[in-house]
């Protein structure tokens, strides 16, 4: 009994120690945490956090769809206030790319309740943006996948392709500022200085999807939520390439005229030299004013790219 009480006692001791080995580093006003693993590794903090700031290799994993074929799996589900089945849309679609252009082949479609409206156009906002994030409509032509001088803009754009716009800085461009976001601009830029005191930031190592990956965490701490936009991200980068290999957001703000909270989920992955992204999963719920409240679960299966 009394060896394994001290046996006890020193595995207690070890996870202490272990735990006390964790240490923290200012960048700026950042106070980050790193794990022993991550301090073992000598990894170059503030290199590192310029990489975070600075990637571009998360975005550049959806332009390469603009240049490949490859076949999808997509799974959208509109719920009710009970969480059940409202309205739903199962289909596979194939996109084909020849010449320099680019279109999308529907080969199964299965909806049910009010998906869509009388003349077979989407009954609902969720649905409008998850097609026009996934779907192409008819040949579109010229595109490429360079990240240099692609930026995003809300100018001369009005309705769903600004709200698009917006989606996409917020997706793409974590950290930044947007603008035409009422009342949240000024609270994106998750990096900035100014907001190092709101959040939690962390750097670990593990596997992921059999890649050893630099994880780097940022929560917001409790009582701050209302000063930030997005509560939790978690990017996976790969160790040696530095690449993207996935990224978790959870996003969320009241502003009273409109509120909504976003947990997405994404997923890349290498196909031959290209970096797609593979998974791409959605859990919202928001309200706009003088709008219904709408609660969606998407799934997007990207595969079979050639």
């Amino acid at each position: 009994m009394i060896k394994k009480i001290i046996a006890v006692f020193f595995s207690m001791l070890a996870g202490a120690c272990s735990m006390a080995q964790d240490s923290a580093v200012l960048i700026g006003k950042k106070t980050i945490t790193l794990t022993e693993v991550v301090i073992n590794n000598k990894l170059n903090v503030p290199a590192f956090i310029d990489r975070v700031k600075n990637d571009t290799t998360f975005y550049k994993a959806f332009l390469n769809l603009r240049v490949l074929n490859y076949n999808a799996i997509n799974d959208v589900r509109m719920l009710d206030k009970s969480g059940n089945n409202q309205a739903t849309l199962f289909g596979k679609t194939k996109q084909v790319r020849d010449s320099n252009c680019r279109r999308m082949e529907v080969l199964e479609e299965q909806s049910s309740g009010d998906f869509y409206t009388d003349d077979h156009q989407y009954n609902y906002y969720t649905a409008q943006m998850y097609a026009s994030l996934f779907f192409t409509n008819g040949m579109v032509c010229g595109e490429d996948n360079i990240v240099a001088g692609s930026t995003f803009s809300t100018t001369g754009k009005t309705g769903l392709e600004k709200h698009k716009e917006q989606l996409k800085m917020l997706f793409f461009n974590p950290g930044e500022k947007i603008k035409g976001l009422p009342f949240i601009a000024d609270k994106t830029a998750i990096y900035d200085d100014e907001l190092a005191g709101v959040y939690d930031m962390s750097v670990d190592m593990a596997e992921y999807n059999q890649t050893s990956c630099y994880i780097f965490k940022q929560k917001v701490k409790p009582g701050k939520e209302d000063s930030v936009v997005v509560d939790e991200m978690i990017t996976w980068f790969n160790d040696k390439t530095f690449e993207v290999v996935a990224r978790n957001y959870t996003l969320s703000y009241d502003a009273g005229v409109y509120d909504f909270k976003v947990q997405m989920e994404v997923q890349l992955a290498h196909a031959g030299t290209y970096l797609v992204p593979v998974l791409i999963r959605y859990n919202g719920d928001w309200k706009v004013i003088f709008k219904k409240r709408e609660r969606g679960i998407f799934t997007a299966t990207l595969f079979n790219f050639k």
